[in-house]
């Protein structure tokens, strides 16, 4: 059942994750979020920029913790890492601390509160090895679709020996995608 969850999990993750890049960040580091606000049937970006505080890795439940200080007021937004209205984040600057969580911070004003630089080098991008390693699968997998094709102009007889083959795999997946639907809304019934 877990396995089935992960697998349910993945699949949003990578869905959610097709169309932005999430860079590698940690505690420590200072990031622009930048965020869609929508006001009635207007909408427009607003950055947030500040210093990450926390960040919790929870599969789709992913959040991070950014701080900041306004007119000498300490603000804390907390967001979840695979949000729609999030529509970039960007490293300014990374830190070089050795906690996971940083609520010291929340005491400190003015040099107290700073954190030194550190060079991490050119870090890849947290969800871009996900895209990267999926290419290099599907690279993989038209291989051999291909060989085969190139082998059924001289026989004829064979094309249709693999045909039926596929065909149970594609309704395989079609019974897993089947009971997703049934779990989900069994799920959103109770």
């Amino acid at each position: 059942m877990s396995n089935l969850l992960e697998a349910f999990e993945k699949k949003q993750i990578e869905k959610l994750t097709g169309k932005k890049r999430i860079p590698t960040f940690r505690p420590g580091d200072t990031l622009k979020v930048t965020i869609r606000i929508t006001e009635g049937d207007k909408s427009r970006l607003q950055a947030f920029e500040g210093m990450c505080i926390a960040r919790k890795n929870n599969s789709v439940n992913s959040n991070f913790t950014v701080r900041k200080l306004s007119h000498g007021e300490g603000v804390e937004r907390v967001f979840p890492l695979f949000s729609p209205i999030i529509e970039k984040i960007e490293v300014v600057r990374k830190g070089d601390v050795r906690r996971a969580k940083l609520y010291y911070l929340r005491d400190r004003t003015g040099k107290s509160a700073r954190i030194a630089d550190r060079d991490r080098g050119d870090e890849v991008d947290q969800y871009a090895v996900i895209e990267e390693a999926k290419t290099n699968e599907d690279q993989q997998a038209d291989v051999p679709v291909e060989a085969p094709a190139e082998a059924e102009a001289p026989a004829e007889a064979e094309a249709p020996a693999e045909a039926p083959a596929e065909a149970p795999a594609e309704a395989e997946v079609n019974e897993v995608v089947e009971e997703d639907k049934k779990n989900t809304d069994e799920s959103s019934k109770s």
